[in-house]
């Protein structure tokens, strides 16, 4: 009995190889971050290393994602953290998520939550130094000001969206 359920997974994991998820490759860059904000060349070598394989349009794939289910495990993780943050869609978000997504990059690099360690076990040059992190936040934190300096308070708040309840 336990030969026929490993059999019957050795040929799933066989026939799993030739399906495999959808490549983040577009590289469209039309509404990069940069377009927008001017990016310092050190800003930039930090967020290459450490961000734009699961934060942008164009992902560097390891050998080991055309080996399925890692694949599709590394597909939803990229999935996931486009949907968080998108460098190259940054300059399309409305200026109020602008601004909360640079506040969320500062607090997690301080934090020390991105990049995520499951990333860094694997790609230990993505590990951003004391310094790297200051940049990087200070960076943020420029834009922020700029932000607040030209806009409105009120639209720099992120607005509950309304439940259908509510409406």
């Amino acid at each position: 009995m336990i030969k026929k359920i490993l059999i019957g997974l050795l040929v799933a994991l066989i026939i799993i190889q030739f399906f495999g998820p959808e490549r983040n490759l577009s590289g469209n860059t039309q509404n990069d971050i940069s377009t927008k904000y001017p990016m310092p060349d050190s800003v930039k070598a930090i967020v290459n290393k450490a961000c734009v394989d699961c934060h942008s349009n164009k992902t560097a794939y390891p050998w080991y994602a055309s080996i399925q289910p890692l694949g599709f495990w590394l597909a939803d993780h990229v999935k996931e953290g486009k949907s968080e943050m998108n460098f190259n869609e940054f300059a399309s978000y409305r200026i109020a998520k602008q601004n909360h997504k640079l506040e969320e990059v500062i607090e997690q690099v301080k934090e020390g939550e991105m990049p995520l360690p499951s990333y860094t076990l694997i790609h230990s040059e993505a590990k951003l130094t004391e310094a790297e992190k200051v940049t990087l936040t200070q960076w943020c934190q420029s834009i922020m000001d700029s932000l607040k300096a030209t806009y409105p308070a009120d639209s720099l708040k992120l607005k509950k969206k309304k439940t259908e309840s509510a409406k």
